[in-house]
């Protein structure tokens, strides 16, 4: 696995030798994972602390709903649920916090409170601007690909080829926010797990994630809890379990291992805990050369 470092400001993110892990901190009415737990202030901030304790490498933190079938929310309220959550908790927590977001108002407001990484799952798409903020704020910059938007990505996803068609699309993402001045070495790509793709889609794309290390930055899967992994349950027991449920989460734990073994840097879940565990594990059994190597 190719190693990267990653300057966020007061933090260095290396990796390669051990695959990082993100929290999600969703403060959202409608998320799909945790059905608005967080909403409220108090319990946002408690939860940040709580994925830091955990173990948790960044806490990413977003206002607006990405789930399928989603509507946007204005960038207004999307700004008021993240700014004082990221104002109270970028000099009280040693990690660094990212901006889930696609609107580059809100990411400016956001770096500014403190936030030193953006992550954008329309690629520069859906706001022209957000490379320039991207690349006047020196943050580092996530890019993933979505087909379509939440609204429409998961309507009868089709692809001629998978895994060349998302390769292109990331390389093409690269090379705009390139061209924005985002600087080569503060980029990552996500595949892009549950945005537009089918069950097969998602389990070839973990399955050839190894596929897009020549995009040469680190590569970001977040698996955790999404939708795929309740089909398969319900296509293989015909119950369908609800996605923080115990059994959900132990196949989340399993696409986490199998992404990093396939070349995942960074793991994007909801229970650090159990993520930490299964990272150090994975990172193990992945750096052991076998004998006579």
């Amino acid at each position: 696995m190719n190693p990267y470092s990653l300057d966020c400001g007061l933090h260095l993110l290396q990796l390669g030798q051990h695959t990082a892990v993100m929290g999600i901190l969703n403060i959202t009415p409608d998320s799909f994972s945790d059905g608005g737990r967080f909403f409220r202030q108090d319990a946002a901030l408690a939860r940040a602390e709580e994925l830091v304790a955990a173990g948790a490498d960044i806490v990413d933190i977003g206002g607006e709903s990405s789930r399928p079938f989603s509507d946007p929310v204005p960038a207004e309220e999307e700004i008021q649920r993240v700014l004082p959550v990221i104002e109270h908790l970028a000099d009280k927590i040693a990690v660094p916090i990212s901006i889930d977001t696609t609107k580059s108002v809100v990411a400016r407001r956001a770096v500014d409170a403190g936030a030193r990484i953006i992550n954008d799952v329309s690629a520069l798409r859906f706001d022209p601007d957000m490379g320039r903020v991207a690349a006047e704020s020196g943050a580092v910059l996530v890019l993933m690909h979505m087909k379509g938007s939440p609204k429409t990505m998961q309507v009868e996803p089709v692809y001629t080829d998978l895994i060349g068609e998302i390769h292109d699309f990331l390389g093409e993402a690269l090379n705009r926010a390139q061209a924005a001045g985002v600087p080569k070495d503060r980029l990552i790509v996500d595949p892009g797990i549950g945005f537009g793709k089918t069950v097969s889609h998602n389990l070839q794309l973990i399955n050839r994630l190894d596929a897009f290390a020549d995009l040469g930055v680190p590569i970001l899967l977040g698996p955790s809890r999404k939708a795929f992994i309740r089909k398969l349950y319900l296509q293989e027991a015909g119950e369908e379990h609800a996605a923080d449920s115990p059994e959900i989460e132990t196949g989340t734990q399993g696409a986490v291992a199998a992404a990093i073994m396939k070349g995942a840097h960074i793991v994007r879940v909801h229970d650090v805990a159990a993520a930490r565990s299964t990272v150090r594990v994975t990172d193990a059994i992945r750096r052991e050369k076998p004998a006579g190597e």
